[in-house]
């Protein structure tokens, strides 16, 4: 099997038995690169090969035979480009930051490169991590390796692309209301976003800091809890890290079935607006959870319907006072047409961003703003309170709940780019998990006719990681959906 087709996990077998050497894994990660690039414009930002290569062949000179290596070694991995990496472009697919090279790196980087990873570049992304679909990157769209005129789901659209198309063998995302779950369900592969709190946002460059979360897009699950074993822990750096001991995430998926698991199915998640093929692949994924020894029990969500207007009205205020830094004074775009700091500021702004994060920047100000504070923002702070305890009642009685991703599979490229109320509806399975801080994993769980991939979503209790890797790992053994692969054409 070619190296490019291997799993984290596989790879690293191979790499660490002696099969194969660094520079022949950067070699063919770059062939392919150079294979469908051009066609899947995953990547914002490509690290070059020749620096790689440079440091494969001191990496081979250093090791010989058997190997016991770190879990990330010689490992070609990407990273969302709204994640800092010191010394290369993070331009949060932006204008504004189109120049930035921070003089840092974020402490998920740090951690990876710590065990001395290759890291490919830096994955396309709609502009702040503020999208569904990856069209507003300012770069361009990413496309969905399955067909390439559709989505790859977004915000983190490059990343999991990028994985789908063996362009790396994994990659971190950054979810906010679901954008590390939503394109992996859109590309077929794995996507974890972990308790928040549990994954450091030190050198994440915020959109909204009450739900940002940095996670794994892999292949795998194994591969998903080998890699969260790297990033998590605890990060004196981001104040809202938590103090609490990480196991070992691949310890978890010893047991292969879940069995004296009770799993809960929400109502509210099963209405009006799910795709009759998305309904069907999901009830037939719950039936294999049964098969395997699942006890499924119907539970109620009742704040669900609330919880996109509720997302879109916390998500945009935290956005607007997140970007009000970016004034054309320190750092990122600063117009040249000007004639005085009032003009440089606004001339600034209306140059740097998009159309979909001036949306939002005016959305979020006027719900902050005086008068409309207690109507919009302080109501939508208590409803999310309320989603929080629907959790809490629901974990009373299950271990997880499993939910569709999405509504619909992956949509075209263009079709939803002119309707944000269509395009934010994409988003109304996963918002729930984010405003409650829960974690939750995507799985691929079947395929619609048309051959694009559907996900299924489980959600655990806060800091129990642990429980949703196990489910999803023993429904993926199960089933072949992680078999089979996309054909770029």
């Amino acid at each position: 099997m070619s190296l490019v087709k291997l799993s984290l996990k596989e790879l690293q077998d191979q790499f660490t038995r002696g099969d194969v050497s660094a520079a022949e894994i950067v070699r063919a990660y770059c062939l392919r690169m150079t294979q469908v690039e051009g066609k899947i414009k995953a990547y914002i930002t490509r690290n070059t090969k020749e620096t790689m290569l440079a440091d494969a062949h001191t990496m081979d000179q250093n090791l010989k035979g058997w190997r016991k290596t770190s879990p990330l070694m010689a490992m070609p991995l990407a990273v969302k480009d709204n994640i800092c990496t010191d010394g290369m472009l993070t331009t949060c697919g932006s204008r504004m930051l189109g120049q930035f090279v921070p003089p840092y790196d974020a402490s998920t980087v740090t951690r990876i490169r710590s065990q001395q990873c290759f890291v490919l570049g830096k994955t396309n992304l709609d502009e702040f991590a503020m999208g569904s679909s990856t069209e507003h990157s300012a770069f361009g769209p990413s496309r969905n390796p399955w067909n390439v005129a559709h989505i790859p789901g977004g915000s983190s659209g490059g990343s999991a692309a990028a994985v789908a198309a063996d362009e790396c063998v994994a990659a971190l995302g950054s979810d906010t209301g679901g954008s590390i779950r939503q394109p992996a369900a859109c590309c077929g592969v794995v996507g974890l976003k972990p308790t928040y709190g549990r994954v450091s946002r030190y050198g994440l460059v915020a959109f909204a800091s009450s739900l940002d979360q940095i996670g794994p897009i892999t292949k795998t699950v194994m591969d998903a809890a080998i890699l969260l074993n790297v990033i998590a822990g605890h990060d004196p750096l981001d104040s809202t890290s938590v103090d609490l001991p990480v196991p070992d995430y691949t310890k978890a998926l010893k047991k292969k079935h879940a069995k004296r698991l009770t799993i809960g199915v929400p109502t509210e998640y099963f209405t009006e607006g799910l795709d009759p093929e998305v309904d069907m692949a999901v009830r037939e994924a719950i039936q294999e959870l049964h098969v395997l020894g699942g006890d499924i029990i119907e539970v109620s969500l009742p704040r669900t319907p609330v919880a996109i207007a509720t997302y879109y009205v916390l998500a945009t205020a935290e956005a607007s006072s997140n970007l009000a830094r970016y004034d054309g004074v320190k750092f990122g775009l600063r117009s040249k047409h000007t004639k005085d700091l009032l003009e440089m500021y606004e001339t600034s702004r209306q140059e740097g961003f998009g159309p979909e994060v001036k949306r939002r920047i005016m959305l979020g100000t006027y719900a902050l703003s005086s008068g409309y504070y207690d109507a919009y923002y302080g109501k939508a702070q208590a409803v999310r309170t309320l989603i929080r305890q629907d959790f809490v009642e629901a974990f009373e009685q299950v271990d997880v709940l499993v939910t569709p991703v999405m509504p619909t599979p992956a949509f075209k490229l263009g079709e939803k780019i002119d309707d944000p109320l269509q395009m934010y509806l994409s988003d109304m399975y996963t918002t729930s998990a984010s405003l409650s801080g829960n974690p939750a994993i995507s799985i691929p769980c079947g395929f619609s006719q048309s051959g694009l991939p559907i996900g299924l979503q489980i959600i655990g209790r806060s800091f129990e990681e642990e429980t949703i890797l196990r489910v999803a790992n023993a429904y993926e053994l199960a089933t072949t959906w992680r078999n089979t692969r996309p054909v770029i054409r």
